[in-house]
């Protein structure tokens, strides 16, 4: 695939004149938060959202709390949604799929954005990276399963 087609812009760029920022983050300058969706869990900021002007965002997430009950039923307003696992394992269950989906360390899901999910079960020792578009988005729960799940 190397010099195939046509590119989608005039390059080669200067850097100055790049589509994203260069941005390197290193573990120590980025620290551990809680200011994610869940309270079991502990979230750090991977840098895409800076250098793509909220575009990307990506996360790297890590549980701390052992799993007891389901998400709920939920919706993210993304036209994009990835994750990858690190370590340990996840099972969803998605709207319009009769059953479940889960990934163990190595695995990775593109998740159908904006399709309903609930969480069913984690190892108390996840760990993901979790990338999205944009990187600023909004979570609604249902007030019902949806099907096949009702």
């Amino acid at each position: 695939m190397h010099n195939e087609g046509t590119p989608r812009y005039d390059g080669p760029l200067e850097l100055a004149k790049s589509l994203s920022a260069l941005s390197q983050i290193s573990a120590s300058g980025t620290p551990w938060n809680r200011e994610g969706l869940r309270a079991d869990s502990e979230y750090r900021d991977l840098g895409l959202a800076t250098v793509t002007n909220g575009r990307i965002g990506a996360k790297h997430i890590r549980a701390l709390n052992p799993f007891t009950e389901p998400t709920g039923w939920h919706w993210h307003d993304m036209t994009a949604h990835y994750l990858y696992v690190l370590r340990g394992s996840v099972t969803f269950r998605f709207a319009g799929l009769d059953s479940d989906v889960t990934l163990s360390a190595g695995d990775g899901l593109s998740q159908p954005a904006g399709v309903p999910h609930n969480v069913m079960a984690r190892s108390d020792d996840l760990e993901v990276i979790e990338i999205n578009e944009p990187a600023v988005f909004g979570t609604w729960d249902l007030a019902e399963p949806p099907a096949p799940w009702k």
